[in-house]
C-alpha cells in the first residue's frame, strides 16, 4: 500500500504542475501587452478666463489612438462667420500644439502637432470652407495630420459634413479629408481618407 502511494506522488505532481502556464520558446502572438496608459485625465483644469471661451474638443494621442479632450477657444464677439471659422480653427490648432496639462501627461496624453503653425481662410477660387495651413498637410506626420483632420472636421471650423478641406501655403492641390473610426484607432498607420478638390 505504501509503495503504491509513493508511486502515485510523482504522477499527482505532474498533473498539478500542468495546471500552470509554463514558459515556452515557441513565438506566440496574443497581441500587445496590456497598456498602463489610462487615457482618462483628472478633472479639466479650467481657469475663469478659459471658462468664458467657446467649448471645443481636440484630439490628442493616448497610447496608439486619438482621444477627444475638452478645451476652450476665445473668439471675439461679433466676428463675421467667415472670420469666426478661421479664428476657431487657429484656436484649435493652438490647443493641439500646446503641451498637455500635468493631469493629461500623467494620464498618458501627448500631441504630435508642433507649435508655430498658423491657419488661414480660403483664397480666391477656393471653396468657402477651405482652411489653408502654413505647413503643407503632406509634410505633417501621420499622427499630426490625423489630429488636425479629426479635430477640424468635428468642429465649427469645418463645413459641417464631417470632413474638412485643407491646403498648404503654396500651390499644392486642395484635398478634402475625413476622420474615420480607423483613423481614430490607428492614426500612425491609417491616413485620413482624402479626395481632390477642384475649386469653389
Amino acid at each position: 500500500m505504501t509503495v503504491r502511494r509513493l508511486l502515485a506522488l510523482p504522477l499527482l505532481a505532474a498533473v498539478l504542475g500542468g495546471c500552470g502556464i509554463r514558459p515556452t520558446e515557441v513565438p506566440t502572438d496574443f497581441g500587445a501587452a496590456p497598456s498602463q496608459v489610462q487615457c482618462s485625465p483628472a478633472e479639466p483644469e479650467v481657469s475663469p478666463q478659459a471658462s468664458r471661451g467657446l467649448p471645443v474638443q481636440v484630439f490628442l494621442l493616448c497610447g496608439s489612438s486619438l482621444v477627444a479632450v475638452d478645451r476652450t477657444v476665445r473668439v471675439p464677439d461679433g466676428s463675421p462667420d467667415s472670420q469666426r471659422r478661421v479664428l476657431v480653427a487657429q484656436g484649435l490648432l493652438d490647443q493641439l500644439a500646446a503641451t498637455p496639462s500635468a493631469a493629461e501627461k500623467e494620464a498618458g496624453y501627448t500631441t504630435d502637432v508642433r507649435g508655430g503653425m498658423t491657419v488661414s481662410g480660403p483664397r480666391p477660387g477656393d471653396p468657402d470652407d477651405t482652411l489653408r495651413l502654413s505647413t503643407p498637410p503632406g509634410d505633417l506626420t501621420s499622427f499630426a495630420l490625423a489630429q488636425l483632420v479629426c479635430t477640424f472636421s468635428d468642429s465649427t471650423a469645418a463645413g459641417g459634413d464631417g470632413s474638412v478641406i485643407l491646403g498648404g501655403p503654396g500651390k499644392e492641390p486642395l484635398r478634402r479629408y475625413e476622420c474615420t473610426d480607423e483613423v481614430r484607432s490607428r492614426p500612425g498607420t491609417e491616413h485620413p481618407p482624402s479626395s481632390p478638390v477642384t475649386g469653389g
